[in-house]
């Protein structure tokens, strides 16, 4: 079984993308060559800030989710490591197998 990661990438207009992936440097790579998500299309460099191994593909999506309901300043704490992962996701189900 695949391990699967959440990641978050900033575009030259400092938009942070979330995703999921098996393989972080290919989905990065990926993106950008343009290919894959249209919302960082023509958005410029795109840096990756933060990554995180999370488990099997429905633990990542469940965490995808949950990161992409945050707003622009909870996830820029995760970024910038004021805030855990584990404390964004308490209490979705399944998830305290991952740590």
């Amino acid at each position: 079984m695949a391990s699967w990661y959440l990641y978050l990438i900033r575009s030259q207009d400092n938009r942070l993308y979330t995703g999921i992936t098996t393989d972080v440097n290919r989905r990065l790579t990926e993106h950008q060559a343009g290919k894959g998500a249209k919302a960082l299309r023509g958005r410029g460099t795109l840096t990756l800030v933060f990554s995180q191994h999370i488990g099997n593909h429905s633990q990542a999506l469940r965490v995808e989710h949950r990161i992409k309901q945050l707003t622009k300043v909870q996830k820029e704490r995760l970024v910038n490591q004021e805030t855990a992962l584990e404390d964004l996701i308490t209490g979705l189900q399944g998830m305290d197998q991952i740590w």
